[in-house]
């Protein structure tokens, strides 16, 4: 693996991890939004442990290729269905959240695998 792929990968899993530990914390900037688009509160701490999960998938990743990989799709799916509920939700201003997400997250998996 690349320095270049390396380094996007790990920023990834850090701004992933920071937003599973935000939602865990159940930080208001975090769930309000989360409450607007209809997210069940039940949901909250298992979207919170998927997203943790994700984040150390990627790091994992760096040494078991298979495994970022894994999480890196699984990020993927996570992110878009993001941005499928903030669209439903017809939040149109604040899609770009899940976004900025998903973007890192397909860059690392995109040069992880391409490198």
């Amino acid at each position: 693996m690349s320095t270049t792929a390396t380094i996007v990968t790990v920023v990834a899993a850090l701004w992933v991890g920071f937003s599973a530990f935000s939602l865990l914390r159940r930080a208001e900037w975090v769930v309000q939004p989360l409450r607007g688009y209809g997210v069940p509160q039940s949901w909250w701490t298992w979207l919170g442990l998927a997203k943790a999960a994700g984040a150390a998938g990627l790091l994992a990743g760096l040494f078991v290729p298979v495994v970022g990989v894994l999480a890196g799709i699984g990020l993927v799916l996570y992110f878009a269905g993001a941005v499928v509920t903030v669209l439903r939700a017809k939040s149109y201003a604040t899609v770009v959240y899940p976004v900025l997400y998903l973007v890192p997250v397909i860059a690392a998996l995109t040069l992880g695998y391409a490198l």
